[in-house]
């Protein structure tokens, strides 16, 4: 860190609070600071020029420097740089790009709503089907079912849906309203010698008890994400949804897929639902639909949601929410943009062909003596580390060994994340098998400097 008065790293300290960052080890360390991009590679101010493993927050599709999304930009900029759709406005980017979603969905939807991050759809989402549950007179149905390290979001509602302690913790959250069941991670909760398909069931049985236990006429809708991304890349086992799907269906449940990590062909499919089967009402996306260049999410519903808020928006004389950057013409367009780019340069199909290659190079460290366990699917992955193989224990503390290897990552010219001690794989969909390779060398790098630091495993 550059410790000059005046540098942008001081400055930084001086000013600036960060999320997800302690903030008094903030005023010791300082921050990196990113200058450039370029493809899959950022740079910082002294020059040090890295892979960006995370796309960003897991979102960076195209890469950091796409001249396509710059150019749309400037063209409506141009045009016409803001515009809302309150009071039946509307303007041609944001019809254009409603009905590309509506269109590109795996199942029939109805209407495309628009937000500007995952935190504030899910937050949207929550309030629809609450509303939605007051159109039919069933005052009741208002709990929400998502499930324990699930991810959703950080406003009040939605990180009252994320099932993580540190997104609770000092906040006085969860509101009321809101449960967590059981998370769909074999390796880590399955009992003895229960296979995935028996996990699933019981995971599925979790669900049944807990809709029997408060009353299915109170349940209004279960959140979840394809692949569980913050909460370690969680990938679902065997049979699992099939199998919630089914408990939601007999219950008359909603189901929220919130794709915001896996839409828009992270899973080398276009959306996570397809990939592993899921039929869901509502449709939560953000963070790839734009490369995250500009913010911008949306809700997909399908009439089930539709038609009853219709009428009850008729009733009032109105539908009540919105935001004043909701479908953003400016953040529209360089949308519409980007899924352009997805198609004609086949990224799915990279993310399916590439994430191929990178799921086979970190599946060969599964018998390292601090790997408990690889998992991912297409272009996103976790390694979960261990102090312990056969206990799957930490070592030292939870997440300390996630951290420093994530440290010794970067200093290898790599940035990734660890959640705990899951340390995540998540590149643009850009990304060639050459360059996934200098990401797993990297790795393998840095987990042998840990393993030197850390000692012999018990």
């Amino acid at each position: 860190m550059d410790a000059r008065p005046n540098s942008p790293e001081a400055r930084d300290i001086s000013y600036h609070m960060h999320g997800y960052t302690n903030a008094r080890k903030h005023e010791e360390a300082g921050p990196l600071v990113i200058e450039k991009g370029d493809g899959i590679y950022v740079e910082d101010l002294a020059g040090n020029r890295y892979i960006e493993a995370m796309a960003g927050l897991w979102s960076v599709a195209v890469g950091f420097s796409e001249k396509r999304l710059v150019d749309a930009a400037v063209r409506q900029m141009s045009k016409l740089p803001y515009y809302h759709d309150f009071g039946s406005k509307s303007h041609s980017p944001l019809i254009d790009l409603a009905e590309k979603l509506v269109q590109m969905a795996p199942v029939p939807m109805s209407k495309a709503y628009f937000t500007n991050s995952g935190s504030e759809a899910n937050d949207t989402a929550m309030k629809m089907i609450w509303y939605r549950s007051n159109a039919l007179g069933q005052p009741a149905r208002k709990k929400i079912i998502s499930r324990i390290r699930g991810y959703h979001g950080v406003t009040i509602a939605s990180a009252s849906l994320t099932g993580l302690p540190n997104n609770h913790n000092s906040f006085d959250l969860p509101i009321g309203n809101v449960l967590h069941t059981s998370t769909p991670h074999h390796w880590r909760e399955a009992l003895p010698n229960e296979s995935e398909g028996e996990f699933s069931s019981r995971l599925a049985d979790d669900l049944e008890k807990l809709i029997l236990a408060e009353g299915p006429e109170t349940i209004a809708a279960f959140f979840g994400e394809p692949i569980m991304g913050a909460g370690g890349v969680i990938v679902p086992p065997a049979g699992y949804w099939e199998k919630i799907q089914a408990v939601l269906s007999k219950y008359d449940i909603l189901l929220v897929a919130d794709e915001v990590i896996c839409g828009f062909g992270r899973t080398g499919e276009m959306f996570g639902s397809q990939t592993f089967g899921i039929r869901p009402d509502i449709m939560v996306l953000s963070k790839q639909i734009s490369s995250s260049y500009l913010p911008i999410s949306a809700l997909l519903i399908n009439e089930k949601v539709f038609g009853p808020i219709a009428d009850e928006s008729n009733r009032i004389g109105t539908f009540g929410h919105g935001f004043t950057g909701g479908g953003h013409p400016v953040a529209a367009a360089v949308a519409l943009e980007n899924l352009k780019l997805i198609e004609e340069r086949d990224l799915v199909g990279n993310a399916r062909r590439v994430g191929a290659h990178m799921q086979e190079r970190l599946r060969k460290f599964a018998s390292h003596p601090l790997v408990g366990e690889v998992r991912g699917v297409g272009l996103i992955a976790a390694v979960e580390l261990v102090g312990d193989k056969a206990n799957k224990t930490p070592w030292e503390t939870a997440g300390a060994l996630g951290g420093l290897v994530n440290g010794f990552m970067q200093q290898n010219g790599v940035i990734s994340r660890n959640m705990g001690d899951a340390l995540a794989f998540c590149p643009p969909l850009i990304i060639t098998e050459p360059q996934v390779d200098q990401v797993i060398e990297a790795f393998e790098r840095s987990l042998e400097a840990a393993a030197g630091q850390v000692g012999s495993p018990s």
